[in-house]
């Protein structure tokens, strides 16, 4: 455990769920973890006890499930599902299929489980029409429009580009298909699950439009955080081809801030890692992990201007691979940008076509100011 780490309080110590089993972590509530063949090799999902109007006038309610969140397509995945659905669900059905948002491990069994138990699937409206764009041919991080962006952003491995302009179908082959119809999701929405009523908070900067739910009791407070709180490794942010201007490290700053009015009790239920106290925190721990990163590459843009693949090494003190460099070259363009929409940096673009990044006399004033020091590692989890 990291200095960090040790700041906040792990509710459950390092109990895990088996697979195929669960771990109530309140009454209803329910922790499964399945394993992912990547790096970070798991995620959270959650299984919620829930009763559902059965629609024939009676006023009779219908026990079952909600889950949230499904991992990837495979025949592993599936086979993991199965063992749940076997031993964990008393003999009710799947009710509801909630999306935090439209990232593989997130969504990618989404559409299985929906037809499987002719449950619906509730997530935001841009999400799901991202993940219908995405599950139909080119994401952005590979094909020939995520190169040619990677390579103005200073990219110039061969071999890199090459295979990131051959992975035409990454997300697809993740997610093959996504269900024809869903419930939307907004910001300030509450819906009820079992006993407990939850609130959606939506998020940006990770993904289009993540959506958080917040309940507050009966009993311990919940959010379950998907993405947008993690507890050991920061939320990859990244700005890819599709919205070659964006800012997505401020927004996904002011996004975290929304959990910030949430009790200090809560118990943070996040889609990676273990659950946890301490949301306030970690909060904080992501705000300064993010200034000490930005006065890091503002140092190195002193120096020379910069690209993109330049800051690579400033942000990444280990060895990339081609999945997670098209990752790190997107968080990369991230804190760059907002260093150049907050003035600190100019943008240029040389005789090769490269976007180089410099200080601004404003940017020189911050330089003189900022320390960097040391911070955990940015996280490069499986994303679209």
């Amino acid at each position: 455990m990291n200095t960090l780490e040790s700041q906040l309080d792990y509710a459950f110590g390092d109990t895990l769920p088996a697979p195929g089993q669960t771990v109530e972590v309140a009454p209803g509530v329910f922790w499964i973890r399945m394993a992912l063949p990547f790096a970070l090799d798991h995620i959270n999902l959650w299984l919620l006890r829930d009763e559902i109007d059965a629609g024939d006038g009676s006023g009779r309610k219908v026990p079952g499930w909600t889950v949230v969140d499904c991992c990837i397509s495979s025949a592993e995945t599936r086979a993991q599902w199965e063992r749940i659905f076997a031993s964990m669900l008393d003999g009710l059905p799947i009710l509801r299929v909630i999306v935090t948002h439209m990232h593989p491990d997130h969504i990618g069994l989404a559409h299985w489980l929906c037809e499987r138990w002719q449950a619906p699937l509730w997530i935001s409206a841009t999400d799901y029409y991202v993940a219908r764009l995405f599950s139909q041919g080119a994401s952005a991080n590979g094909g020939e429009a995520a190169a040619a962006f990677f390579s103005a952003h200073g990219l110039a491995n061969p071999e890199v580009l090459q295979a990131i302009h051959g992975r035409n179908n990454y997300y697809a082959n993740l997610v093959p298909d996504v269900p024809r119809q869903y419930h939307r999701m907004r910001d300030g929405d509450t819906l009820r699950i079992g006993s407990r009523v939850w609130q959606c908070i939506s998020g940006h900067g990770h993904a289009p439009e993540h959506i958080a739910l917040y309940s507050e009791g009966p009993g311990t407070p919940l959010l379950l955080g998907g993405d947008m709180m993690l507890p050991r490794i920061s939320t990859n942010v990244s700005v890819y081809d599709t919205e070659p201007e964006g800012n997505a490290l401020q927004e996904f700053l002011d996004s975290i801030d929304k959990f910030a009015p949430l009790p200090r009790d809560t118990l943070t239920l996040p889609a990676h890692g273990k659950p946890f106290r301490g949301l306030h925190i970690r909060i904080q721990q992501l705000h300064n992990h993010h200034s000490e990163h930005l006065a890091h590459v503002l140092a190195a843009a002193q120096s020379a201007p910069c690209s993109a693949a330049d800051v690579l090494p400033v942000l990444f003190r280990r060895q990339l691979d081609v999945h997670q460099t098209t990752f790190a070259m997107g968080e990369a363009i991230a804190h760059l940008h907002k260093l150049w929409i907050d003035g600190d940096l100019q943008r240029v673009r040389d005789a090769d076509g490269v976007y180089r990044f410099r200080p601004t006399p404003q940017g020189l004033r911050q330089a003189g100011k900022a320390t960097p020091t040391a911070s955990l590692s940015i996280a490069l989890p499986v994303q679209a």
